[in-house]
């Protein structure tokens, strides 16, 4: 197969030499020939692309890598997108975790009252870029990584466009447990089933070779050994996560423990402001001429496995890895999980090739589960809708269906909040 041309849209991005560092490793799975950053912040862009070039010369990489402000240029040709963006950049995003807490409320960038401000800024911008997308090669997967993951994968496949969503909780989880059981990743297999950042592990199978069909669950013997670990990276209650049997995402920590979580969080600030302070510093390394590796301080801006989970998808999609494999990706329900409407976006372990994305099937969600997964994809749909439609009405009904609020006082608070700090990126309102 030729080489390949692919596209990242928010490439200037201080996170984007992680992907870079990913492609270079593995170019074997995925063999790049071209790769184009887009971005509207050219000063940035230029800083990411003279280190992505550094790194692939570094490793040996023969790909070329070129950056362009200019969305429909940058995208011709391509065979995949990547987009990574953020609308608003970290300031809107430090608005997004800031005012929810003047409610009682979590300030999260992708649940809750932020998360739906960020995917009201999100969604038109990525429906326009994906239309410039199929202008130039109807043929090319759009994969998103920008948050909220699973709001905006729904929009770009409800207007019809060649998407998958991706996320890096689930690749995360395989790496730990793999590394608690001693194995390699590749022969964990996780029953991972959910919304984005709302997913519980409901079993982990370990595998005898990477293409089993079956293997050995080890869910039980991961709680009995290593249940403090888990559960202290989560932040949640060992005894709940031992009386559950599953792993929830550490999203979950956000319903949970939602009052105990606001309150830590009016103490320690944004999530935001510690970022913009890592990225800062990243920029400023990334200035440096020598510098041809991916900092070690990069671990801190987030986003671990993500290049691996990635350079997986893609090469899938684009037939470079020679068959199926199975990744845990956000895509259409189509009756994978009965009691949610067919063109819900779920995240659960998927059959992916050359030929798209198939979901496995699920057996059936307890309760427990169902019901938070229920609400918050009712959530979900009337956030797109108020994304695309806008209005105020719109955006309370939203809130008032999200599990975390849930109060017409409440509602209406959050809602007046919501549109006087988004007013730049909402022209309806």
């Amino acid at each position: 197969m030729s080489a390949l041309k692919l596209a990242i849209v928010g490439g200037g991005s201080t996170y984007t030499p992680e992907l870079i560092d990913g492609f270079a490793r593995l170019r074997d799975t995925l063999p790049i020939g071209e790769l184009v950053l887009i971005d509207p912040a050219a000063e940035r862009l230029e800083l990411i692309g003279g280190l992505a070039r550094r790194i692939f010369a570094k490793q040996g990489h023969g790909a070329t890598v070129t950056t362009t402000t200019d969305v429909s240029a940058g995208v011709q040709g391509a065979d995949a997108v990547l987009l990574q963006l953020r609308v608003g950049g970290q300031a809107a995003r430090n608005q997004d975790e800031t005012w929810p807490l003047e409610c009682g409320c979590v300030g999260q960038e992708t649940t809750g009252a932020g998360g739906l401000a960020k995917a009201l800024r999100t969604v038109p911008v990525v429906l326009d870029i994906a239309e410039q997308v199929r202008r130039a090669n109807p043929d090319a997967w759009i994969v998103d990584f920008t948050n909220p993951v699973g709001i905006v994968t729904r929009a770009l496949q409800t207007a019809g466009h060649k998407a998958v969503g991706l996320c890096n909780v689930a690749i995360g989880f395989q790496r730990k447990f793999a590394a608690h059981l001693g194995v390699a990743p590749e022969l964990v297999r996780l029953d991972h089933v959910g919304l984005n950042h709302l997913t519980w592990e409901r079993g982990v199978t370990l595998l005898d070779a990477p293409d089993a069909v079956s293997g050995r669950e080890v869910l039980p013997e991961l709680l009995a050994g290593f249940g403090k670990e888990i559960a202290d990276d989560l932040h949640l209650p060992l005894p709940v996560i031992q009386r559950l049997g599953v792993v929830p995402s550490y999203y979950l920590r956000y319903f949970y423990q939602h009052d105990a979580v606001v309150e830590e969080l009016k103490v320690q600030g944004s999530r935001a402001a510690k970022v913009s302070a890592i990225e800062a510093e990243l920029l400023g390394m990334y200035a440096d001429p020598t510098l041809d590796t991916k900092p070690e301080l990069l671990g801190q801006r987030g986003g671990a496995f993500y290049s691996e989970a990635a350079v997986q998808l893609i090469a899938s999609l684009l037939g470079t890895d020679g068959g199926t494999s199975v990744q845990v990706v956000n895509t259409r329900n189509d009756g994978v999980l009965p009691f949610l409407p067919d063109d819900a976006v779920i995240e659960v372990p998927a059959e992916v090739d050359a030929n798209g994305v198939r979901p496995l099937p699920q057996r059936p969600v307890e309760p427990l589960y169902a019901g938070l997964i229920a609400g918050v994809t009712a959530y979900e749909q009337l956030a797109l809708e108020a994304a695309l439609l806008g209005g105020r009405d719109r955006v309370f009904d939203a809130l008032l269906a999200h599990p975390l609020v849930g109060q017409i006082e409440l509602a209406d608070q959050l809602t007046d909040r919501l549109l006087a700090h988004n007013r730049a990126h909402l022209p309806w309102a």
